[in-house]
């Protein structure tokens, strides 16, 4: 019979978890798609709690700017210009050698999504944008893992989980991307929201793995914590019958065709990247925010333009963005993504 390790008694004490879950817990695999300001924080709980094998998955190094709320991150990694997975992965090993951390440098997308996601028990959302939540849920339903969603902005966050066969799927919540919303370089984040919406997915994921899914939560959680609100939204009736991934089992997410298009401008050092024919941008609302943000923009009748110190973005009012000042396209991506959001 396996010794429980002194470490994990605390966690065993807590009865419905009890020595029977923390031993649960060291047999479970976690994947954990972006090591931000969510996935830092969902990573070291997960850790420390001896979860038995965690995946960490990110594309971005670590920034002066992250260090304000994505607490695994040092000075030095930024001065060393660290990937944000492999600096977690040293972090966490240096908390818990137990732990089996895998750290992948890469972007989700169709062409890896499977064998990246495939034999986790649970996959938590670290990300900032809806394209990434799509393919995971189409992952999530084609192979029936349960997977977080989580969304952090300004002083608010959202928290569901979702769970094939059992609740609507993410496209049944979102019909249609929604391409424009508020990100964190427009609107800025408090460190506390972050902590709680990764602090709310975790204790969904600990439920899972130790077998307790009658306390699931069964609403989308919402709150904001500079107005001191909390809410929940029943989600029971919103399955959608005509939904190609849950309902029709077509996985369009999975295929590439469906995602943002992206393409190098030849000759000029641009990308132009198009968002998903089913997309719904409110081109008026990002252009406002935009402005209202300080940063130098310029607007006509037509387009917006963004101009930065080594980049330039012309927003278009169909969604469509050039981005100057690169001829490549992840760099491209994370410029639209930070800025324009989506």
């Amino acid at each position: 019979m396996d010794v429980l390790p002194e470490r994990y008694i605390r966690l065993s004490r807590f009865q419905p978890i009890g020595v029977g879950g923390v031993k649960l817990l060291r047999h479970k695999r976690v994947v954990i798609v972006g090591v931000g300001a969510l996935g830092t924080v969902q990573a070291e709980m997960l850790v420390r709690s001896g979860v038995g094998e965690l995946t960490l998955i990110d594309r971005d190094y670590v920034d002066l700017t992250n260090l304000q709320r994505q607490t695994l991150f040092t000075e030095n990694d930024v001065q060393q210009q660290m990937p944000k997975a492999i600096a977690a992965k040293k972090r966490l090993e240096a908390v818990n050698r137990e732990v089996k951390i895998n750290a992948f440098i890469s972007d989700l997308n169709a062409g890896n999504a499977e064998n990246l996601l495939l034999g986790h028990d649970v996959i938590l959302d670290g990300t900032d944008n809806f394209e990434t939540r799509l393919l995971i849920n189409d992952i999530s339903v084609k192979h029936r893992i349960p997977w977080i969603y989580g969304a952090a902005t300004g002083s608010y966050g959202l928290v569901y989980t979702f769970r094939p066969g059992e609740t609507a799927c993410f496209s049944c919540v979102y019909r249609y991307m929604p391409i424009g919303g508020e990100t964190c370089e427009t609107v800025g984040i408090i460190g506390p929201a972050a902590q709680l919406t990764a602090s709310l997915q975790c204790a969904e994921a600990m439920k899972i793995l130790t077998d307790n899914n009658q306390n699931l939560r069964k609403h989308l959680f919402y709150f904001d914590l500079w107005s001191n609100e909390f809410s929940t939204i029943a989600l029971d009736g919103i399955l959608d019958s005509s939904c190609k991934t849950c309902q029709s089992h077509q996985f369009p997410y999975l295929q590439n065709e469906n995602g943002t298009k992206i393409g190098v401008l030849c000759g000029r050092n641009t990308v132009q990247i198009r968002p998903s024919g089913n997309a719904v941008f409110h081109y008026q609302d990002t252009a406002s925010r935009l402005k209202n943000t300080g940063l130098n923009v310029q607007t006509n009748d037509y387009l917006t333009q963004l101009t930065l110190s080594e980049h330039r973005i012309v927003l278009f009012k169909d969604g469509r963005a050039l981005i100057h000042g690169t001829n490549k396209i992840e760099d491209a991506k994370q410029l639209y993504q930070k800025y324009i959001g989506g």
